[in-house]
């Protein structure tokens, strides 16, 4: 099961990088840079993913700039759920394509514009992001994708996660699981 940390200002610290970086390493397998805030996100994605690729992630990705994950030679990008018009713009440029979903209808069409990868929330209460849609909906849309699924949203415990790998799952994705 791929372990998916999306990291956040709450849980990143550019003057502590390498000690945060080795404290997600020892948990994930893939990572991305996520910080919609910061106002020079270009040099600070070069700067992660210059640190990053010290550490034995599988894929190292870049949040919603297919352009700057090409560019800055990412692995990839997790794109937003309002960005599926960029799923294959961001193939064409040879990158690993992940992208939010928040319904069987919109993992289905991600899997029909040719997504690596789709995660799917909120499986669990998560502050701002509406309504849980819960494990027997994340279970609906594994069993109709045939792309693997991360699970995303509140999941804070290895209770959670178990749960959550029952119903088939490629993986799950946090923030807050991977916070201090």
């Amino acid at each position: 099961m791929i372990v998916y940390a999306i990291t956040d200002p709450a849980t990143l610290n550019f003057n502590t990088l390498n000690s945060d970086l080795k404290r997600f390493a020892q948990k994930a397998d893939m990572i991305v840079y996520r910080d919609k805030k910061t106002t020079d996100y270009q040099e600070d994605a070069s700067l992660f993913l210059a640190e990053a690729k010290k550490y034995n992630f599988s894929k190292i990705l870049l949040h919603s700039d297919y352009t700057l994950a090409h560019k800055l030679k990412a692995d990839g990008v997790h794109l937003t759920s309002s960005q599926f018009s960029n799923i294959q713009k961001a193939k064409d440029l040879g990158l690993f394509v992940v992208i939010s979903t928040h319904s069987l209808k919109e993992a289905l069409e991600a899997q029909k514009l040719g997504a690596d990868l789709v995660t799917f929330s909120p499986v669990f209460a998560t502050p701002n992001k509406g309504e849980p849609k819960g494990v027997e909906e994340l279970r609906k849309v594994v069993s109709k994708l045939s792309i693997g699924v991360i699970a995303l949203g509140g999941i804070v415990s290895s209770e959670q996660i178990e749960v959550c790998q029952k119903s088939g799952i490629f993986g799950f994705a946090s923030i807050r699981y991977f916070g201090f």
